[in-house]
């Protein structure tokens, strides 16, 4: 296990300026800001939101103030600014961080291409996707019966994975793949298989 590396936040333009430069600018002094902005808003002309103001002036404005705001409070930042936003541009832009990544993983010693905890991820989904095709057979074997999760998890020997049994049935619920009878809790609640969809 290596504990070591950047966490990364991202937000766009004005609407998340409350979720992180509050903390970005009054809180610890343990980030760096970095920027991306686009020169040129877009095809044709930008619309208006107020006389002489387009919604590109904004986002304009609000980068360069938010700089400013964090610089005047000590907060480092880096700007990347791009003349206008096209494939090109963006897949460079994209190769820039990932050669970051990578550059930066050397600096600390670390395999940035060595990720057992990405790996663990895609096993454990895989591992979720066959305990889905169980239940769904059990259900199938037993029409007519309403199951509670608890009593699924048992039949299917995973006593212990109730709780994920239960995440499961509603998902399929939702979906109108199983029907479901509410019960006093929603973990009271009974599920059974529907029928197929006859093809129209």
């Amino acid at each position: 296990t290596v504990h070591q590396g950047l966490t990364v936040y991202g937000n766009k333009g004005s609407t998340d300026q409350h979720a992180y430069v509050q903390q970005l600018r009054e809180g610890p002094d343990d980030c760096f800001v970095t920027f991306l902005a686009v020169r040129k808003d877009r095809r044709g002309a930008s619309r208006e939101v107020e006389p002489g103001i387009t919604s590109g002036d904004y986002l304009h404005g609000f980068w360069l103030g938010t700089r400013a705001a964090l610089t005047e409070a000590g907060r480092r930042s880096v700007s990347l600014v791009l003349d206008c936003l096209t494939p090109r541009t963006l897949g460079a832009l994209i190769a820039l961080f990932e050669r970051t990544v990578g550059y930066y993983a050397e600096l600390i010693g670390i395999n940035a291409y060595h990720q057992p905890g990405v790996e663990a991820g895609k096993v454990a989904a895989n591992e979720v996707l066959q305990l889905q095709q169980k239940l769904l057979g059990v259900l199938r074997d037993r029409p007519a019966q309403n199951w509670s999760a608890e009593t699924l998890a048992e039949t299917l020997g995973q006593p212990q994975s109730v709780e994920l049994v239960f995440h499961l049935l509603e998902h399929l619920a939702a979906n109108q793949r199983l029907l479901r009878e509410a019960g006093q809790t929603p973990f009271d609640a009974t599920f059974r298989i529907t029928a197929p969809a006859t093809p129209a």
